[in-house]
């Protein structure tokens, strides 16, 4: 056990080095923006089409049609780091040139700058671009998301769904590509399409095509399926009370509770309210001319005044209505159809159709606001103009609507698809914690010990490094400084469940145990070492130990290269990003050695290393193996045990471990352990723990 003094300055040191790292971090340089100028893009664009000056409101180019020059933009082409920049895997943002007609369908998606290690020098970028070939043609009125080797997203994928193919062994890679296309197409639709909900939104409430009940005109208004705001003459010459336009109706003065305008309002998509107003074949021819997401009202009026007049054309906005959803005003306009008066209703004088457009954002089942404007002219020659609004808020039953679930964010759709995975991984975290808690059982027997490392170590490098892609790396943490230093925040994280969920259970075990539990059970390359090691015993490769001095060296060099990477990553990104191929993590693990032959070649020497000098690179080069021993710091129990006689004058286990973990004193050098738990088997069997068996024969004495 030790002191709580102790135990204070080995959480002081602890914390001392992680703000080092934060403050390197937080030194860091301004996100990238955007690659390419208007001469770039005029050069990807071909006649007759024409790329206009960047937007002002937003980092977009506008493109436009010789064909068609008054019919304003055609299409906008933008990249997706000014708009979204999301931290990819390694820290940086990729930037991609989107480009989206006016209807929002993607006419094509190109890369442009990417950093994610599987694609640099891994896979290469070819998978990455047949990724984002499959964006053409596909539009932001579909739910796209992305397929998952390890999940059935593709299962039930149909109506307005897309399930892209993703990429195998960067999953958590294409996931941030999605969410950076998405993002910034989204962005873009929003501001200039004038079709995509706000990005706080809530999903769009959907009519119920089963739900229709025969009502007549009296009971919709009754019930409020129809909005009715009823104005007298008396209600209009109050508005304008005090103005310019006050007295100027002389009929008003002289009738004030006669009607001056009665404004009725309907939403036609839901049977109930459309097929009484419109008729059964009406309605359905509606909803044949309706795009889908596409919502359209029956505005009347009664009365002294119309809300059109002979001089309005048709297809075209009404100029005295506005229409607003929360403060946030949609186009409405006119569908060129010709209503009869509904039976039952009262004497109307104008009556249209209108539509907002496609994939407005509106949602029918919310309040939505009518606004009519009253005007009103004082004078012959040059006359004074006064306007004043009416507004009548509608709201149809909320029985016509069922409001589906929102969408699940990409990152939990990643973890849905991985469940499996992480069902197992948590499985097998818990049986390793369970060992390392209760170490004697598993590790008094060498030969158990033996079968459940070895098994444990087969589990880690086949399944939760080959497989499930579970390696960790100095990658995410050159990447997190990176994030953090352009202010990005870490949930790029989130895409890679398993990576989060390992990182989590290292995190709690430096507490518990310190450095060694992920690196001496964890870590899939350390597996493959050890694997290594034996395939060299079993070749009767002969075993070596580095010189004392050397190895002391070489281990402490480790923080140099962590240190090193740290500050590339925050000052000279370009420079991590070839520094951390000091690991041979990606090229063994990742991509399964299916690399070029320098990378390829490099892993290879370093397990042939491993081979004759035990976890040589896992002691003496592992940039992750420096930060993990850092980590461990913040361990708060001395828990391997120990004897009196370790080391006095006992010095088995010093000399079994491979590791050097043991000093001649007996006493634990954490800083070093792989908890492989040899020694806490030695010092638990009485056959093979030299103070237990010396008791024995003590007490064997004593008896005879």
């Amino acid at each position: 056990m030790v002191s709580a003094r102790s135990l204070l300055h080995r959480a002081a040191i602890g914390a001392l080095q992680c703000l080092v790292l934060l403050s390197l971090a937080c030194l860091g340089l301004p996100t990238r923006a955007g690659d390419l100028s208007q001469a770039d893009m005029a050069r990807r664009v071909q006649p007759p089409l024409h790329v206009g000056d960047k937007l002002r409101d937003i980092p977009a180019w506008p493109i436009t049609s010789e064909l068609e020059p008054e019919a304003g933009p055609v299409a906008y082409a933008f990249e997706s780091i000014d708009l979204a920049p999301i931290p990819g895997f390694e820290g940086t943002p990729l930037n991609l040139l989107v480009t989206i007609d006016r209807r929002g369908n993607f006419l094509g998606v190109e890369l442009l700058r990417q950093h994610e290690p599987v694609f640099l020098s891994g896979l290469g970028e070819e998978p990455l671009k047949d990724f984002l070939r499959q964006y053409e043609g596909k539009s932001l009125k579909q739910e796209i998301t992305v397929s998952s080797l390890y999940g059935n997203t593709r299962a039930g994928a149909g109506g307005n769904r897309v399930v892209l193919d993703g990429v195998s062994k960067a999953t958590a890679s294409v996931r941030i590509v999605n969410q950076s296309v998405l993002t910034s197409a989204l962005a873009v639709a929003r501001a200039r399409l004038g079709f995509a909900a706000p990005a706080n939104k809530a999903q769009p409430a959907e009519v119920r095509p089963d739900v229709f009940e025969q009502r007549s005109f009296a009971q919709l208004v009754e019930g409020g399926a129809i909005g009715r705001l009823h104005l007298t003459n008396g209600d209009v010459e109050q508005r304008f009370a005090g103005s310019e336009g006050a007295g100027v109706d002389a009929d008003a003065l002289a009738r004030p509770d006669a009607t001056f305008v009665d404004l009725y309002v309907a939403y036609l998509n839901a049977p109930t309210i459309g097929r009484a107003i419109l008729g059964d074949a009406g309605h359905a021819d509606l909803m044949r001319r309706l795009e889908p997401g596409q919502h359209a009202w029956w505005v009347a009026t009664g009365g002294r005044d119309a809300f059109v007049d002979d001089a309005f054309t048709r297809g075209t906005v009404p100029p005295r209505l506005a229409f607003s959803q929360d403060g946030g005003p949609v186009e409405l306009r006119d569908l060129d159809i010709a209503p009869a008066p509904p039976a039952g209703a009262p004497p109307l004088n104008a009556a249209l159709v209108l539509r907002v457009p496609p994939m407005s954002g509106v949602d029918p089942a919310s309040p939505v606001r009518f606004e009519l404007t009253l005007t009103r002219a004082k004078g012959s020659m040059l006359p004074i103009i006064t306007q004043r609004s009416a507004v009548l808020d509608y709201q149809p039953p909320a029985g016509l609507f069922h409001r589906p679930p929102a969408p699940l964010p990409d990152w939990l759709i990643a973890w849905k698809d991985r469940a499996t995975e992480l069902a197992v991984i948590g499985a097998a975290l818990l049986v390793l914690s369970v060992v390392l808690a209760r170490p004697r059982w598993m590790s008094v027997s060498a030969s158990r010990l033996r079968v459940f490392r070895l098994g444990f170590l087969a589990f880690t490098l086949g399944y939760l490094g080959w497989y499930a892609q579970g390696q960790l790396s100095i990658v995410q943490i050159t990447g997190a400084v990176k994030s953090l230093a352009a202010g990005a925040g870490l949930k790029s994280f989130l895409y890679d469940p398993v990576s989060l969920l390992l990182i989590a259970f290292t995190l709690v075990s430096f507490v518990v145990w310190g450095r060694g539990t992920f690196c001496g059970w964890l870590c899939p390359f350390g597996a493959l070492q050890e694997f290594a090691a034996h395939l060299a015993r079993l070749l009767r490769l002969p075993e070596h130990r580095l010189p004392p001095r050397l190895g002391d060296a070489l281990e402490k060099s480790r923080y140099a290269v962590l240190a090193a990477l740290v500050a590339a990553a925050a000052f000279a990104p370009q420079l991590a990003e070839k520094g951390v191929e000091i690991e041979p993590f990606k090229t063994a693990i990742t991509v399964g050695f299916d690399r070029s032959w320098p990378f390829v070649a490099w892993a290879v020497l370093l397990l042939v290393l491993g081979g004759v000098y035990y976890k040589f690179f896992c002691r003496y080069l592992c940039p992750l193996g420096a930060a993990m021993t850092l980590g461990g710091k913040l361990r708060i129990l001395d828990w391997l045990p120990r004897r009196t006689e370790c080391g006095q004058p006992c010095q088995t286990c010093r000399h079994r471990c491979t590791y050097d973990a043991i000093e001649k004193s007996g006493a634990i050098r954490y800083d070093r352990c792989f908890q492989c738990l040899d020694c806490v088997g030695i010092y638990h069997d009485e056959n093979r723990c030299a103070p237990i068996m010396l008791y024995r024969k003590r007490a064997a004495a004593t008896r005879r």
